[in-house]
């Protein structure tokens, strides 16, 4: 069970269906998910049809819906900074900068080849041709970082197709494996054997001597 907007659902077999996969889900059972569910879904009038199902109840009054190690001054500020933002109008795409991010990525990726084929392996072509292949090779993992949020295009599965053609295609690796494990990332972030990004914790990416801690 998980809460959004103090209505309880029931989500034990549905997780199983969960288009971002039943580990994300997973991670808020018995706890108030709203803000993950708000940040997760673009379409919400879509994904509510799939709730009205899902529905068992409502908490209680005096039940707050929130845990009980978070402030709740704190996400009331955080919920009326994202609707702010939002009114601003500032997580609209730019479709013609996305165009031209792509366009230079796809320039610099064929170039790179193109000047070892040309111009041989010497070291001065090489140099060149790796420094074009290596920038290009960033760069389109964060414009597929972009697209694995749904953040270029209204409808997900236009982000999931051009996502495909960039990080399976041009970078060598598969989209499901990263979405599974960036899903969770952002689910439980810093949430150790929650968050994948902390599984070499604490040998590698910590700092001070406040370590993450196990929720």
């Amino acid at each position: 069970w998980l809460v959004i907007d103090r209505k309880v659902y029931d989500v034990s077999k549905f997780s199983k269906r969960h288009p971002g996969g039943s580990r994300v889900i997973g991670h808020y059972a018995g706890q108030d998910a709203t803000d993950a569910f708000e940040a997760f879904h673009n379409d919400k009038t879509l994904v509510k049809k799939y709730l009205k199902s899902l529905l068992i109840g409502e908490l209680a009054p005096d039940q707050p819906s929130f845990e009980t190690n978070k402030k709740k001054s704190l996400l009331e500020d955080f919920r009326e900074l994202r609707c702010t933002v939002e009114k601003m109008g500032l997580l609209r795409p730019n479709y013609t900068f996305f165009f031209l991010i792509f366009l230079h990525l796809l320039v610099l990726d064929v170039t790179s080849w193109l000047v070892i084929w040309y111009f041989g392996i010497s070291l001065v072509p090489f140099v060149i041709g790796m420094v074009l292949f290596t920038t290009a090779q960033i760069q389109m993992g964060w414009f597929q970082h972009d697209l694995g949020h749904c953040s270029v295009f209204r409808k997900p599965k236009w982000n999931r197709l051009l996502q495909i053609i960039v990080i399976n295609l041009l970078k060598g690796m598969p989209a499901s494996w990263w979405n599974h494990l960036h899903n969770q990332h952002h689910a439980k972030p810093n949430c150790f054997r929650k968050d994948p990004d902390l599984n070499m914790h604490p040998l590698l990416f910590s700092l001070g001597k406040t370590l993450s801690m196990e929720v």
